[in-house]
This record gives structure tokens, sequence and C-alpha cells, in this order.
């Protein structure tokens, strides 16, 4: 069995004491006083530091601990384990000999910038290629792992299959035309492909194919969306959850599908609470008080609550009514806005709610068309809405008539080439009930994490105005 030459710090937390310790890390802060130094080290593996204590008995160490700087990454070699049982951290590590038990493995200019204050989002923004070296964006990183994690453990529980459906396409699964298109420097993509081909905007039609054949299947893909918005909820390139499955009864069943979904991630971050809530939380950011209550609250009430989009928009337009909103009214037939989405959840609620049923003309061409008996034009399909993100998910099931569904596509002109045959014929051959979602990754981590802005949920963002630099 392959075993590490040193302990890393994530490790030292769980494995409890040990004779002798080999340690390698980047230094976070570093204390120089006159008869002992202290140096926090951090290795990326926890939020948590290792503070490693010298003592100074002669003049002999002092060049080497006068030299060492914030950022460098040291190796640190038989250190002894000392118990600390009544201070913040349950023990230390105590290096006698640092002229020989203490490495710089790589150095920092002068100019390193990150130092042991807490540094706001803004100003971390600002380094791409550093950021992530900080207290709060390292556990980001490490939380969003977890939640993937957490999602694939879910699945595997409910009996679904991954896949890895393709990101090159050549149809526009939304219909929306907010696409990029792929090129070649050797030749156009329409001559490499034999036609025109984008960068997919939804996986979902591989996965209705898929699904057909598998019965429940997920995916975790990055996605691609060419739309102008530019604001803190939307990315040119994010990273989308989305399930799809056969038989389900109708469009409540997806939701619970997705609900449960949502609580069983909320569920594993509360069992790992003190390992995924930073030490250092910028002002901007919502506390780990307040975080830690989210994740209770959401697993404190029984369901969500659920609503239809036409008691949406009788709610939204009694409030529009008393306080106008400040961009959008509310009508019937438009599509819910950020603000009304936001508001809905955040004020009304107070919690997560489904919105259902959406008009026909407000949502994509696959949804299964109602029979309402109002005789408004709606389709089975909902929207997950959260305090303070708005949308995070939405689902539908799927139309499954033959005649209804090429109505549909002649309707809005699509597939005038034919770069939908194949999703046509699937209605064809052995086709079943079936729906599914997808979710926004970073919007959900964002969400949990107390972070409003899904830029930070991803390492390196791209968005409609952002020059890409790495």
């Amino acid at each position: 069995m392959w075993r590490r030459s040193y302990h890393t710090v994530k490790a030292l937390y769980q494995l409890g004491p040990q004779q002798e310790v080999d340690v390698k890390g980047w230094i976070q802060s570093i204390r120089l006083l006159k008869k002992i130094a202290f140096i926090d080290l951090r290795d990326g593996t926890s939020s948590k530091t290792l503070k490693i204590a010298i003592p100074i008995r002669d003049s002999s160490p002092l060049d080497l601990l006068k030299s060492i700087k914030t950022g460098q990454s040291i190796s640190v070699s038989s250190a002894q384990w000392v118990p600390t049982p009544h201070r913040e951290q349950p023990f230390e590590l105590k290096v006698i000999d640092p002229l020989k038990r203490i490495q710089v493995l790589g150095d920092v200019t002068p100019q390193y910038p990150l130092q042991k204050k807490s540094h706001t989002l803004q100003f971390l923004r600002t380094l791409p290629h550093l950021k992530h070296r900080s207290n709060y964006m390292g556990s980001l990183l490490r939380f969003r792992s977890h939640v993937e994690l957490a999602l694939a453990t879910f699945f595997q529980q409910e009996h679904f299959t991954k896949v890895t459906p393709p990101l090159l396409t050549s149809s526009d699964c939304e219909g929306a035309g907010e696409l990029f298109k792929v090129d070649s420097t050797a030749a156009s993509a329409q001559s490499y492909f034999g036609r025109q081909t984008y960068l997919t905007v939804s996986t979902q039609l591989h996965l209705e194919a898929l699904a057909l054949a598998l019965s429940k299947c997920w995916t975790l893909t990055p996605c691609f969306r060419a739309e102008k918005s530019d604001t803190n909820r939307h990315l040119s390139e994010f990273w989308m959850l989305e399930a799809e499955w056969c038989f389900p009864k109708d469009v409540h069943e997806l939701t619970l599908v997705a609900e449960n979904m949502v609580k069983a991630v909320v569920k594993s971050c509360l069992e790992q609470k003190d390992e995924l809530i930073p030490h250092i939380i910028p002002e901007e950011c919502e506390p780990a008080e307040i975080v830690v209550q989210r994740w209770q609250n959401l697993l404190g009430s029984r369901c969500w609550p659920t609503i239809t989009y036409t008691e949406a928009i009788e709610i939204l337009a009694t409030q529009h009514k008393k306080q106008a909103f400040p961009k959008y009214e509310p009508k019937w037939g438009s599509a819910l806005q950020s603000e009304h989405e936001k508001w809905l959840a955040g004020e009304y609620f107070k919690s997560p709610v489904f919105v259902t049923d959406y008009p026909r003309d407000c949502k994509a061409f696959y949804m299964k068309q109602n029979d309402d008996e109002a005789g408004r034009e709606t389709v089975a399909c909902f929207d997950l809405l959260v305090p303070g993100m708005g949308e995070v998910a939405g689902g539908s099931m799927r139309e499954d008539n033959l005649a209804k569904l090429v109505q549909e596509m002649d309707r809005r002109q699509m597939n005038r080439k034919g770069d939908l045959d194949w999703y046509v014929a699937l209605r064809k051959e052995g086709s079943a009930p079936h729906g599914g979602y997808g979710l926004g990754v970073e919007r959900l981590i964002s969400y949990l994490y107390g972070n409003h802005n899904i830029r930070d949920a991803i390492p390196f963002h791209r968005s409609a105005t952002g020059t890409i630099e790495l």
C-alpha cells in the first residue's frame, strides 16, 4: 500500500498523537518572540492550520527564522507532538533543531500579497492565480468537493447510473440561441464535423436517450451559455447536474427527488460542519452561525412549499399593488424575473419553494403539455427558488407524445434541417413517460456556503465581460 512520506494537516487532526511528525505546507503566518517562534502552517487539506513551536535557546536559528516569510512553502521533519489541551488547537509540533529540521522549498517575492489579515473578496478576485490560498477561498473549494461527493452518493443510493454525455452538439437544447460556436484553427468547425457545432447549453436531450436505456441516469458536466447577463448569478461556463429517469408519475415526483437530493447534501454538510466552515470569513459573507442555521432550517421542514405559476403571479401581483417591484411588473404569461423569485423565496415563504406549471411559451419545446381546465397553455414543469439566489434548479416531464412534440417543434420553427430527427425518433421506438431536472452547481454551492456571488464558487470564472487571463 502506498503511503505518504509526510502527514497532511487533515490527517494529523484525525489520527491523534504521533511519535515524530514530518509535514509540508505553506506558511500562513509567523511570530518571532524573544524565546520562542511560532509558525502557522497550512497545506490545503483542511481549513485548520498547524502550529509549529520553535524554542530559541541561542542565536543560531535567528537568521533562518528572520528570513522565513508568509507564503513560503517549507518542509518540517521529525517534529515532536506536544498536546495543548487548554488551547484552541489541541496540539502543536515542537521543532528542537530548526536548522536541520526546517527547509524552505519555495520562496516568495517581497510583494507577496496574501498576509495573515483577512482580505475582502473584492481584493481576492483581483488575484485569480493566488486567491485560493486564502482560508475562505480554499475552504470554498473543499466545500464544493464535499457537495459533489454528496451528490454522487445520493444518486448511487437511488440506483442512478452516472453517464458522460457529449459537450459538442449540433442542436440548441433550450431553443434560446445562446450558443458558443466551435471553430478550428486548421479548418472551420463546419467542415471538421460536417455541420455547424456548438458547446452544449444542456446535456438533457442526450440524457433522455440514455434514460430510455438505463431507466435512471445522471451527469455532472460543464455547460456553456453565451448570454450577456453580467450579474452575480450568471456564468458563461458553469457546471450543471442533470438527472433523467423513466416512469415518474407527475411533476411532483420530480420535485420530491430534487428536494431529497438537496436535503441529503445538507445533511452531509451538517455532519462535517466543523471541517467545512472556514475559520476566517470576509465581512461581506454570511457568518458561520447563520450558514449552519440555514442548513438546520432546510432539514427542519418536512416538505418545501409548492405553488403553481398562476398562484405565484397572483401573490406577486398583490404585492406589486402594495409596493411595486423595481423593474418588472408580474403578469401572467411573462417569465418570473430574479426580483420576483428572490421575493417569493426570501420574503413570502422564507424557505425554498417549488413553482410549477409555467406557461408553454415561457419554457422549452420538450416539456409535456398540461390538460389545463382553465384553458391556459401550461406545461408540467418546475423551478426551485431559494432565498437570496432565486432559481437554482428546474425540470419537467418530457413530452412523450410524438404528435404533440412534432407540432410544438413546428410551431417554434425548429428542426428545419433535421438536426433533431434523432430526438423525435426516440418517441417512435419504445418510448416511455420520463422527466428530470438540471441544477446549477455554483448557485447551490453559493446558497449553502453563504456567498451569493457564484463567481467565487468556481475556481476560475468565465463571464460576458470578464477577461480570460488564465
